[in-house]
């Protein structure tokens, strides 16, 4: 008391406020309270507490699991919110989830023994009534989920009794577990899913660790921690994602400590924050291609020797090394080398722009042309855009540039609007399957994945024998004649195997990225 009233008397405001907020604590810690905006540490020693502030590029555009179609969407729920059967490990394994274990009793019978004791946010129960509630509904044609051809193969699901769930299948499906691991697998509450089906788009129900409390569109989505929660309590709080357009002002702000964690790095800022003593690199390489798409239902992309042209145009190295400063490598493919079923052997288009423009004279244009490509507004990839308008100029086809916000963006593709675009495919399964149905698929135009409004019988045929092979080798070798079939159709042109990159300050441990780039922080501590 003598000390506090020393300082008192020096009139040090500063000290004064460091007295009042250590007493404040040393309150909390006494009562058994952990306050939202500090940490304390347990018996363990581990520090409890603090809301984990994340800041990103871009907003959510659902928050609905079966219409998920966005890795960034998908990255504030899973595992967070929303839990799955079975999930992967960092090395992405499957591991039992909701599920304590499984087996495949035939080629298209599979059965779930669900983990007891486990309630949703809701407080309804998680048993296997809920989970045939779940895939029902995604399966349901009534629904109108883009995801639903991703479990379509599913054509019952049974409930063997209150803890064991059968899943039967119309035919073999290899991926089937990579599925229920990923996002598209989430198991929902039956009560939201009975009583307000349409909210869930804006007010997730799962069995998580954290519980949703707000979103206030284009600026925020907030997480608390649910006290409830079945496994291993996160030691924080709750976790804010808040949306920050500008690249500079997201690291500035993780910087000096206004937020912890940015998971949407410019690749352009990479020296800046190596150099920085007080933030934190986390890379690792990732599921995910980038690439640039033709729309190929829609004229000039109509006529494949434009699309031959066009990617013999693009140098593809100078992309890398110049927009994407090293991070990541090049690809061959729209299947990362990391995923099952990925070959070295498909070889993109060589960058040849003589070659380019006989093919546009070939088809007819051969005083040129003028097309619009369209990008999110990621700054790599509006850089990426001018690049490809620069190369293009170079054999008389003239590119507008239309950068587009990322809702808008998505928006725009799905409805297949764009004539050429810059984009992504983050696999979330690590199965070639999800590259190959989703991206190529003549059941997949649009939300679901295939944004070429690209189709081909012969092609449509390998993706689905593959799905119902259960040799690996075959499925790989069937993978890799569609492969070149795309290819060789020039549907796009393959620029980038990603490189996932967060960056985050001094004061937290323990999250990761796993490979599909959703940001694992179950076990953050705040310092």
């Amino acid at each position: 008391m003598r000390n506090s009233r020393k300082l008192k008397k020096s009139m040090k405001g500063l000290m004064v406020l460091f007295i009042i907020m250590s007493m404040l604590l040393v309150q909390a810690c006494s009562t058994g309270n952990t306050s939202n905006e500090t940490a304390s540490s347990d018996e363990s020693g581990k520090k409890r507490g603090g809301v984990l502030k994340v800041v990103r590029l871009s907003d959510a555009t659902n928050l609905d699991p079966h219409f998920i179609t966005d890795i960034p969407s998908a990255n504030v729920l899973y595992q967070k919110v929303y839990e799955t059967l079975v999930t992967f490990d960092k090395d992405m394994k499957i591991v039992p989830g909701l599920a304590k274990s499984w087996e495949q009793t035939d080629d298209i019978t599979w059965e779930f023994t669900l983990n007891e004791g486990i309630t949703f946010h809701d407080t309804s129960k998680f048993n296997a009534d809920a989970v045939k509630k779940t895939l029902d509904r995604l399966i349901d044609p009534k629904t109108g989920s883009p995801q639903k051809d991703k479990l379509g193969m599913i054509k019952e699901v049974n409930v063997l009794d209150e803890n064991k769930v059968q899943i039967k299948l119309s035919t073999p499906y290899a991926p089937l577990l990579s599925i229920l691991a990923s996002n598209e697998g989430s198991i929902i509450s039956p009560k939201a899913i009975e009583e307000s089906s349409d909210t869930l788009s804006k007010k997730p129900v799962g069995t998580g660790p954290f519980k949703f409390e707000s979103w206030k569109s284009g600026e925020s989505i907030t997480l608390v921690k649910n006290d409830k929660y079945w496994g291993e309590k996160p030691l924080i709080d709750g976790i804010e994602f808040e949306v920050v357009p500008e690249d500079s002002t997201r690291i500035a702000m993780v910087e000096t400590g206004e937020a912890h964690i940015n998971d949407q790095v410019p690749v352009t800022e990479i020296d800046r924050i190596n150099n920085s003593d007080t933030l934190n690199l986390y890379r690792t390489e990732g599921l995910a291609v980038e690439y640039i798409g033709f729309n190929t239902q829609k004229a000039p992309f109509d006529n494949v020797k434009v699309r031959q042209a066009i990617s013999s145009a693009i140098e593809r190295e100078a992309i890398i090394k110049g927009v994407y400063n090293g991070a990541g490598t090049l690809a061959n493919a729209a299947m990362s080398p990391k995923v099952f079923g990925y070959s070295k052997e498909i070889k993109p288009y060589e960058y040849n722009p003589n070659k380019a423009k006989d093919l546009l004279k070939e088809a007819g244009f051969k005083d040129g042309l003028e097309l619009t490509l369209i990008t999110s507004d990621r700054k790599e990839r509006i850089n990426m855009a001018e690049v490809i308008q620069s190369q293009l100029k170079g054999i008389g086809v003239n590119v507008n540039i239309q950068v587009l916000e990322y809702g808008a963006y998505i928006e725009a593709v799905d409805k297949g609007e764009q004539d050429m675009f810059i984009g992504g495919w983050g696999n979330a399964t690590g199965d070639g399957d999800y590259n190959q149905y989703n991206l190529f698929h003549s059941d997949s135009h649009g939300s679901p994945g295939n944004h070429f409004y690209y189709t081909n019988k012969k092609v449509d045929q390998l993706i689905e024998q593959a799905r119902k092979e259960t040799d690996p080798e075959v499925r790989k070798k069937l993978y890799e004649e569609a492969m070149a079939i795309e290819m060789d159709d020039a549907v796009y042109i393959p620029i980038r195997n990603y490189e996932h990159m967060a960056i985050y300050n001094n004061e937290v441990n323990d999250f990761w990225l796993n490979a599909v780039n959703y940001l694992m922080v179950n076990d953050v501590t705040l310092e």
